[in-house]
Formats: C-alpha cells, sequence, structure tokens
C-alpha cells in the first residue's frame, strides 16, 4: 500500500530553482531592491552610475556609493548613520572625489559631521562685489584646484541640541588664466587652517529627506595667523531650517542662511552663492564677497511609488557690509526639479534652476537643505 507523501507544499516550492536572470533583468531587480529596508542588515551599501549634466561641468560620468549603517543596537534614539562616496569626471576636464556623511554614537550622544574632498575644475571668475560680478564681459576663464577638509564631533548637551569642536582646511589655487587683474593683486595659492565650535539644535525626522522639523545651526569659525595662515580672519554661519506638512505627501521647506566674515578674507574663502545647494541656476562663485545670505522656499510632492517633484523660489544677496544691502542687487532665484528614490530616504535630485540671467541643471543625490 503506498503511502502519502509528508513533504510540505512549501518545500517542494522552495525546492523548484528561481528563474535565471539576464544582465538588464538583473540590473533592474538591483534599482528596485535598492530602496528597501534590509531587515537583518546593519549596513546597507549600493552603487549608482552614469552620465550627469549640469550647466558648470557640462556633460560628465559619475559613479556614487551610498551607505547606511547602524551604530550599535537599533533603537529609536539613535540616528541611521550615512555616508556617500562619490567620483565624477566630465568631458571639460573636471573631476571631483570626495566623502562626506554623519555618524551616530548609540544613543546619539555624539555626532560626526565630515566633509574631504579634492577637486579640479576649469571655470570662471568675475571678481569680487556684485558690482563686478554682474557684468558679463568680466568673465575670466581659470582652472580651479581645491582641496578641503571639513569635521566636527558634536556631544549633545540636551534633547537635539550639539555643541562640539569644529576643524577646517581649504586649499585653493588659481591657474591658467585668461587675465589675472581681477584678483586685484590676491594672492592665487592659498591654505587655510581654521578650528570653531559648531552648535545646533537639530530635531528633524530625518536628515537626508526630512518632512518635519527644525535645524538652527550656528558656526564660528578662526583662521588666525599663527595657525599659518597668510590672512587672518573669522566667519559666522547661520542656518535656519524648517520642514512641515502641507497637504497628503507634499512638504514645504523653507531655508535661511547666512555666511559672514570679518578680517582679512581671502578671496577663496569669501562667501558665494550659486552650486547644487545655494541659490540653484546661478554659476558657482560668480557672486561672492565678505557677506551673503540666501533664502528659499520649497515644495516637494510625493508623486507616485519613488517619484516625486519639487518647485521652489528664493533670494539672495552679497555685500561687503550690512550698510550697503541695497534692494536692486538681491538676486532672485527659482526651479522645478525631479525626484527619484535611490535608498529609504536618499533621493537622487535632478533640479533646471532659473536666476537673473542665468539657468543652470543639477543632477547630485540628497536634498539640496
Amino acid at each position: 500500500m503506498a503511502m502519502a507523501s509528508t513533504t510540505p507544499i512549501d518545500s517542494i516550492a522552495d525546492s523548484v530553482p528561481s528563474p535565471k536572470l539576464n544582465i538588464i533583468q538583473k540590473v533592474i531587480k538591483y534599482f528596485d531592491d535598492t530602496n528597501k529596508t534590509p531587515s537583518n542588515k546593519n549596513v546597507d551599501f549600493s552603487l549608482i552610475g552614469g552620465p550627469a549634466y549640469s550647466s558648470d561641468t557640462k556633460l560628465s560620468v559619475g559613479i556614487l556609493g551610498a551607505m547606511l549603517y547602524n551604530t550599535g543596537h537599533r533603537d529609536s534614539v539613535t540616528s541611521q548613520s550615512n555616508a556617500t562616496l562619490y567620483t565624477v569626471f566630465s568631458i571639460t576636464g573636471y573631476y571631483n572625489i570626495g566623502l562626506k556623511g554623519v555618524h551616530f554614537t548609540p544613543s546619539d550622544r555624539w555626532r560626526g559631521n565630515y566633509k574631504l574632498s579634492f577637486f579640479s575644475m576649469p571655470t570662471y571668475f568675475w571678481g569680487i562685489g556684485y558690482d563686478v560680478a554682474h557684468f558679463d564681459e568680466n568673465k575670466t576663464k581659470y582652472l580651479q584646484l581645491n582641496a578641503e577638509v571639513k569635521a566636527s564631533f558634536d556631544y549633545q548637551l540636551f534633547k537635539n541640541g550639539f555643541l562640539g569642536p569644529i576643524i577646517h582646511f581649504n586649499y585653493m589655487k588659481a591657474k591658467d588664466a585668461d587675465d589675472y587683474s581681477l584678483w586685484d593683486g590676491e594672492c592665487k595659492q592659498i591654505f587655510n587652517y581654521g578650528l570653531g565650535a559648531n552648535f545646533y539644535f537639530d530635531n528633524r525626522d530625518c536628515i537626508t529627506a526630512p518632512h518635519s522639523g527644525w535645524y538652527l545651526g550656528l558656526i564660528q569659525r578662526f583662521f588666525p595667523r599663527f595657525f599659518f595662515n597668510k590672512n587672518a580672519f573669522s566667519s559666522t554661519e547661520i542656518t535656519v531650517n524648517h520642514y512641515f506638512g502641507a497637504w497628503r505627501d507634499a512638504t514645504i521647506a523653507l531655508n535661511l542662511h547666512g555666511l559672514f566674515t570679518y578680517g582679512n578674507t581671502p578671496w577663496t574663502m569669501l562667501p558665494f552663492i550659486g552650486g547644487s545647494y545655494t541659490m540653484r541656476g546661478y554659476y558657482e562663485g560668480r557672486y561672492r564677497d565678505k557677506n551673503a545670505i540666501d533664502v528659499t522656499m520649497e515644495l516637494r510632492q510625493h508623486i507616485w511609488h519613488r517619484n516625486s517633484a519639487v518647485i521652489w523660489i528664493g533670494a539672495a544677496n552679497v555685500f561687503p557690509k550690512l550698510g550697503d544691502l541695497q534692494a536692486r542687487k538681491i538676486l532672485p532665484n527659482f526651479g522645478i526639479g525631479y525626484r527619484w528614490e535611490f535608498k529609504k530616504n536618499v533621493n537622487i535630485r535632478l533640479d533646471f534652476g532659473f536666476g537673473k540671467g542665468e539657468t543652470g541643471i543639477i543632477f547630485n543625490i540628497n536634498e539640496a537643505f
């Protein structure tokens, strides 16, 4: 008499081999899985690469690695640490290699913020101040070499409040310029070594893609002559960000930012607007002076699955001192953007920015603020 099989149906199903995927299917599956939260991993690392375009660097190819990881036990207090390693190479000769991230210790007692970068970039210089940068005929091509290290080690003073030391190293060199007269005798190669303090209040629900909360930051840096600086100067940086819901799947993000310098500030360390994060659409570094203020309001709307869109408006001003603020020198800004969720709360962004007589295209990772 035949005996009934006791093999579980699930076991039979598991024994059936999965269909073999071709290379295209493997790539599609890889990107389908990048934003899924791993259930048993302390480290989640993904790579993305491909072509990109911006008005500053033109057509380029980049490879980006994004890592999310947990320190110690998973709890409701410790935030998820993040790190981003990136390399970019452009047809113009521009290349950029960098590492940036935020590391959280268990229970969020300490935070480490860091950024290391080196780039070589054919770019332009218009001079210092709004009045000279406003004229297109001052545009002068040169090669900019830059190396920078920023790091802060922040201790939690009270809930969501942090204070800690900050170090800042910057090297910049201008070479092969068509006309050096716009530098007005300033040194073309400058090393800057600084120390300071970083204080901030941060109760955002997420650092990389916040939907609610506040970030209030104050950074005071000093670059004294006895630190081997050619110029003695200091700077104060103030940041106020607020995020709140507008309607279903929509977030309003507000950013107010000011950077003020004192003393004999070299041209390499002057505040400027433009680029990937501030006043998107303006050429990075065109408008620079001893002080700069910018404000932006952005609407972020989730549309479908991993796709979102943004629109923003903003304004900025660069000036030598507060008494020189003038309404006619306000630089307007607006734009639209697309977001694709590469990883959970990590967006790839494509922005189209418009300014006063300028436009820009930016491809980057994470939100501008």
